[in-house]
């Protein structure tokens, strides 16, 4: 049977290389991608992600190709029309703009509960998009973060970011993911002197950054046996 993995991505802005880079090096070994958006509308890049002066001229390049041409990223489905069980992954690809539309959404959560909660699947979830943890309830309604490891987007990096009310780019952020992550009882640790940070939790992956997708990306092959 063929191997299928899917993505949950941000209308409000996802980092380019944080759902890239996974989906690419799924796609090299062979796994099926189908990719999801709220409305499924295709989901937006964050402009910052694929800024030369922010992450290269390589990279802007390597994901303005993938984003303007990759089929999937251009033609998804409704977030409330997929099912975890078709899937032996989910992927939720970071971003600031997952703490507006992913992270709150019901559907992008049960869909997190059930690949972690079930018996084969698995959850890969990356950077801001780790704050859907905060939000994400098991059945008898203890957080399903609660005592388990994991790293994420870190507060330290939010400073350089958001101004002294929390607003930027013209938009009020309305949550931290460490705080909210922490509050819920995660064992929050993004590993702040590691080149990268990927934590593995049972069937919950997470990833700090950017800069951990790669690792992330193989890890999760790992953890699909590919």
């Amino acid at each position: 049977m063929t191997t299928t993995a899917l993505f949950i991505v941000s209308e409000d802005g996802y980092w380019g290389e944080e759902c890239v880079e996974p989906l690419t090096t799924l796609e090299d070994a062979h796994i099926d991608v189908t990719v999801a958006t709220p409305t499924g509308a295709p989901p937006v890049v964050d402009e910052r992600s694929a800024d030369p002066e922010e992450v290269g001229e390589e990279t802007a390049e390597w994901v303005c190709d993938i984003d303007d041409n990759h089929p999937e990223l251009n033609d998804p489905i409704r977030l409330a029309r997929a099912n975890a069980d078709d899937h032996d992954a989910v992927v939720f690809p970071g971003g600031h703009g997952t703490v507006w539309d992913i992270n709150q959404d019901r559907h992008a959560r049960q869909l997190l509960l059930d690949a972690v909660g079930g018996d084969d699947g698995t959850a890969l979830v990356v950077c801001h998009a780790v704050g859907i943890l905060a939000f994400t309830r098991e059945a008898d309604g203890s957080f399903l973060v609660a005592d388990r490891d994991v790293t994420g987007f870190p507060n330290a990096w939010e400073e350089g970011i958001v101004d002294d009310d929390d607003c930027f780019g013209g938009r009020k952020l309305p949550y931290w993911v460490e705080d909210e992550v922490r509050t819920a009882g995660g064992n929050f640790d993004p590993e702040p002197d590691a080149d990268a940070s990927v934590t593995v939790d049972g069937d919950l992956i997470t990833a700090r950054g950017p800069g951990s997708s790669a690792a992330a990306a193989e890890t999760l092959l790992d953890a699909l046996g590919e």
